[in-house]
């Protein structure tokens, strides 16, 4: 499976709390969380994000609350992979439980800035920087993992293995 799109880079320690904002969690509905994605930290978010798009982070992304609204509401936005240098360990599972792939690396954050053009290979594990012509090689997901991804999250993958 491969992606392309344009980064949106943040900072350290964006918690769970700016992600998707707290007033907001009276829906469970997964467009209407979308609206609000990241508006308390980038009120133009929601303006600038496309289908396809790459969120990269610095150190301790996904702090804060263990809901699962926070990676809802980035995938649902449009968003497919973050890339950060280190995720809260909660955040790092809920995000792979909903379907969103996430890539730890500090190298390869380190090396993207706002609006570079993104393309990564899952697969291979090859992340391509379109805008400054560097390529980096990651672990790629167990295939299992790539299986829940690919079936858009835990409970689809376990769905259909059931009607297997």
């Amino acid at each position: 499976m491969q992606v392309r799109g344009k980064a949106l880079v943040y900072g350290d320690n964006v918690d769970t709390d700016v992600i998707i904002p707290a007033r907001y969690l009276n829906t469970a509905d997964h467009k209407e969380l979308a609206m609000h994605c990241m508006e308390d930290i980038d009120k133009d978010f929601v303006k600038k994000v496309q289908p396809g798009d790459i969120m990269v982070g610095g150190w301790n992304f996904g702090c804060g609350s263990s809901r699962e609204h926070a990676p809802i509401a980035i995938k649902a936005s449009g968003i497919s992979c973050i890339i950060a240098k280190s995720f809260a360990r909660i955040f790092y599972r809920n995000a792979i439980n909903i379907g969103l792939a996430i890539i730890e690396s500090e190298e390869i954050a380190d090396s993207i800035s706002s609006d570079d053009e993104i393309e990564i290979d899952f697969d291979s594990g090859i992340i391509k920087n379109l805008h400054t012509q560097k390529n980096f090689s990651t672990t790629p997901f167990p295939p299992f993992i790539q299986e829940i991804i690919n079936a858009n999250g835990y409970l689809n993958w376990i769905a259909k293995d059931k009607k297997n």
